[in-house]
């Protein structure tokens, strides 16, 4: 077994619950991880909660508890949102945690002796919920560039990092490695902002309690952006066990959302210069989700909560819906008309219709015992065809990753399945005795591609491919196999016994 393939999510923040936009980087998150493991990969999937600074100290002072009860009580609901969705994380980090402390302290001090850290005054201007400092040029109409909220102005005596002195070190390692960062419409932002020239970055903040104090000065505690971003090497272990950093760093991907991208391509960059360490091999920004045309927000009462939808759509439903709706990379408006419309024609029309109707022809003519194949045809070679096809072409997607892509590849796939259902005609088929060998071989592809699928959807949907994997009779787990061996055509053991069983999507009835 090669080297683990590393795949991070942003780290939350605990002001408020999770919902769909943060759902949406870690379900995009976890079938990746899900598919790399499919491969027979070694995989280190991360995720967790941000939760220091000014904008969670405010928000436990409105609630009247501590900082760290308001972050013990709202890490809560990311973890069993995520335990609700599948998500397959192999370690959830706190950044309250004291190993993450450690490694953060650790972190700082290396930067301060090498003289990448020094003490100097600041005054700006200060978005809280943001925790981002902006020029007065950057300001739009006198607030916050980013969220629009109201800025304030703030002075203190903070320490810097030489942002400015590795600009054009990052700048070489985008030009040399054009996938680092991703869409090229992100890359060409941060090409652009690090041309206008890199102001050194306030570390630290004075006036606030609620972080981990600084090593070398214990006055002062660390700015939350800064703290935040070591969490993705705290996890694995950064200067405490080498053998096991050393095995899982760089990470392959940093999924993360298009706000934050200047922390992770440029600032993360020169951190991770300036301490002597590897850059992440992709830093990959997706869009915005909106609500039926407009932004998320609580005030207008259209933050989406994720438990909501799965209680209509089902957990591989909801799964399905925003991998497959989505160009990932780019803004994208969520619809209850169109997810309602994706559920009932591709999950409960095409797939689940696909298997209930080929599982119920093999209990109708071969009493649930699939056949072998004896007496092939052309169109048994389109199918296998087929099935050759589309694990190349969800490769490829994936390898970008373009999830709409594999999904779209599948789903043709799962088209080729129905076309070959209906022209080989097994039901035409079972009224001449003298095709029984024609039959047993129609029945034998049908199921073997069934097989195939199931393997094909285990990322996105991984309680479904479990459940086909059991219908088609199997006792052990499928998550016991790989890529590409799994892959290959021919593989499903006659003689075996499947079961329709329920509808794995009930079509939704609307009214009117």
């Amino acid at each position: 077994m090669g080297r683990t393939f590393y795949v991070t999510t942003p780290i939350y923040y605990v002001n408020d619950k999770p919902h769909i936009g943060t759902a949406y980087t870690t379900v995009a998150a976890d079938a990746l991880a899900r598919y790399h493991r499919l491969k027979g990969e070694r995989v280190f999937f991360l995720t967790g909660t941000d939760e220091h600074g000014q904008h969670v100290a405010r928000a436990a002072e409105v609630h009247g508890v501590s900082p760290q009860e308001w972050a013990d009580t709202m890490v809560v609901y990311f973890t069993k949102l995520w335990q609700h969705l599948n998500i397959s994380n192999d370690y959830f980090v706190r950044t309250t945690s004291p190993d993450h402390a450690r490694v953060a302290r650790e972190f700082m001090q290396r930067l301060y002796e090498n003289g990448d850290i020094y003490l100097d005054s600041y005054e700006g201007w200060y978005c809280v919920p943001d925790e981002t400092f902006w020029l007065p040029s950057q300001l739009v109409d006198g607030k916050c560039p980013q969220c629009g909220r109201e800025v304030e102005i703030l002075k203190e005596e903070n320490y810097f990092f030489r942002l400015s002195s590795y600009g054009d070190a990052v700048l070489e390692h985008i030009e040399n490695n054009p996938e680092f960062i991703e869409p090229d419409i992100r890359r060409n932002e941060v090409v652009s902002f690090i041309n206008q020239g890199l102001s050194d970055q306030s570390v630290s903040r004075k006036t606030l309690s609620w972080g981990i104090p600084l090593p070398f000065d214990q006055s002062q505690v660390m700015y939350v952006w800064f703290d935040a971003l070591i969490n993705y090497i705290s996890a694995i272990d950064y200067g405490k066990d080498e053998q096991r950093f050393d095995g899982i760093w760089p990470a392959d991907y940093h999924l993360i959302g298009k706000e934050i991208l200047r922390f992770h391509a440029i600032i993360w960059p020169a951190m991770l210069i300036a301490a002597g360490l590897p850059l992440p091999r992709h830093v990959f920004a997706h869009g915005w989700l909106t609500v039926e045309g407009e932004k998320m927000s609580k005030s207008k009462g259209n933050a989406l909560d994720p438990e909501q939808l799965t209680a209509d759509f089902g957990v591989d439903g909801y799964r399905y819906y925003f991998l497959r709706e989505f160009s990932f990379g780019y803004d994208g408006n969520f619809s209850y008309e169109n997810m309602l419309g994706r559920y009932n024609s591709e999950l409960a029309n095409v797939l689940g219709n696909m298997v209930s109707r080929i599982l119920a022809m093999v209990e109708r003519y071969r009493d649930g015992v699939v056949p072998e194949a004896r007496a092939t045809a052309a169109a048994d070679s389109d199918l296998e065809e087929s099935a050759s096809s589309v694990l190349d072409e969800v490769e490829s997607a994936m390898s970008r990753p373009s999830f709409n892509e594999a999904l779209q590849s599948i789903w043709n796939f799962l088209g080729a399945i129905n076309r070959y259902v209906d022209e080989t005609a097994a039901w035409d088929l079972n009224k001449d005795p003298q095709l029984a060998s024609r039959l047993d071989s129609v029945l034998f592809n049908q199921v073997e591609a069934v097989r195939l699928a199931s393997l094909l959807v285990l990322p996105f949907m991984p309680e479904t491919a479990e459940g086909m994997w059991a219908r088609l009779g199997f006792e052990d787990s499928i998550h016991d196999h790989t890529l590409p061996d799994a892959g290959r055509w021919g593989l499903y053991p006659a003689g075996q016994k499947v079961s329709k069983g329920d509808p794995l999507f009930p079509r939704i009835e609307t009214s009117g």
